[in-house]
């Protein structure tokens, strides 16, 4: 699964993309990212710093019918401050994968939006 990684404030966030099954929608997931375990110099991974933690907010976004609308699920028992650089970001994340579900559709190749 695919992510990337922003730093802000000297906090790292997370925004991970996934299929989600039972939602029928490509998920694009805004986490605060957490270090990553020390792995051996021989790693090729050894470069990555940190990965996507628990997901905090979730867009879903429909890719087999241009007439739904993405929507956007809230995960947090506590109260969570995200700056608005990052939001931004996220939103912007979101953005470019809907494009990217419509112009599939469009084109007749859902599976093809990855």
């Amino acid at each position: 699964m695919p992510w990337e990684l922003t730093e802000h404030a000297g906090r790292h966030y997370a925004v991970l993309f996934h299929y989600a099954l039972p939602d029928d929608a490509w998920a694009v997931e805004l986490s605060e990212a957490v270090p990553a375990p020390v792995t051996g110099a021989e790693n090729p991974n050894a470069a990555v710093t940190h990965l996507p933690g628990a997901a905090f907010l979730v867009a879903l976004v429909p890719d087999e019918d241009p007439n739904l609308q993405p929507t956007v699920r809230v995960y947090s028992p506590d109260e969570r401050v995200v700056p608005y650089e990052v939001m931004r970001w996220f939103m912007e994340q979101v953005a470019d994968q809907v494009e990217r579900c419509r112009i599939a559709f469009e084109q007749g190749a859902p599976e093809a939006v990855e």
